[in-house]
């Protein structure tokens, strides 16, 4: 049975009238919880807390206060901080442009080789590479330096390469198409795609440098390695607590700050879909 003037309706018009209206979508939120913001820094606060109030009311003999007097403290911390700085740039400058180097066509053969000099830096243990620099160029800073740096060159070089390897060819061929030169590409396309899986490899990095830094002191170059092995050497617990907090306090701090880095440097265009 037809009704008058409702079967007269092109179905176009019944599709509209009866369509839900579209929702508007909202724009993509990048996801930094309260969690990742507040947990690291209170733990970290409740840490060296409680650490000061245990030295507050510690016995220290006259090895304990030698070994914490005089500025000691401070002077093993900032060369710590510099050890992990200026190892972590060299790193940087390093890895990731032989990584791009690495992918590009001409030089993709040598990706192997690379990876398993990187390799091998890692695969030594850090005291015996540490030891075999200190023969080669005797004791200082410098051997040091290289040592954490050949220990921390691995996870950016295998990251930049796997997050270049693993862009979408479409999107590549997309922008080549549109006229893009090669350079254009890989810095408007290939990297920011690959930029998470960069900062991982350089979070990664970051806190190895941290914990591989403690073993300067071995090679004459400073850092709380000191505090730590004179503690050791000397049996003295305080000095050996608070050089121990002090590595694990920068090391967490080192990875909250990457992390942080890692979320807010994300490409907005890759959290549309998450």
């Amino acid at each position: 049975m037809s009704i008058p003037g409702l079967d007269d309706r092109p179905d176009d018009r019944l599709d509209e009238e009866e369509a839900p209206p579209a929702a508007p979508s909202a724009p993509p939120r990048r996801r930094i919880g309260w969690q990742k913001l507040t947990l690291v820094p209170v733990f970290l606060v409740a840490m060296l807390l409680a650490t000061w109030l245990w030295f507050a009311q510690a016995d220290l003999d006259s090895l304990s206060e030698n070994a914490l007097s005089g500025g000691q403290v401070s002077k093993a911390l900032w060369q710590h901080v510099e050890l992990t700085v200026i190892s972590t740039f060299f790193v940087l400058i390093i890895a990731i442009p032989l990584g791009i180097l690495l992918t590009r066509p001409a030089f993709r053969k040598a990706t192997p080789v690379a990876m398993t000099v990187a390799n091998m830096g890692q695969a030594t243990p850090a005291i015996g590479l540490l030891a075999l620099l200190v023969i080669w160029l005797g004791i200082g800073r410098r051997a040091a330096l290289i040592g954490i740096i050949a220990y921390a060159v691995l996870p950016v070089l295998s990251n930049t390469i796997a997050g270049l390897k693993a862009n979408d060819p479409t999107l590549l061929e997309a922008a080549r198409g549109i006229g893009m030169s090669p350079l254009g590409v890989l810095t408007r396309v290939e990297l920011p795609l690959a930029v998470p899986l960069i900062l991982a490899g350089v979070r990664t990095a970051l806190v190895l440098n941290v914990g591989t830094a403690t073993l300067a002191t071995f090679g004459g170059g400073g850092g709380l390695g000191v505090l730590i092995t004179a503690g050791i050497t000397n049996q003295r617990m305080p000095v050996l607590v608070l050089g121990s907090v002090l590595t694990v306090a920068l090391a967490l701090l080192v990875d909250w700050l990457a992390s942080l880095a890692e979320v807010l440097l994300r490409p907005r265009g890759l959290e549309v879909g998450q």
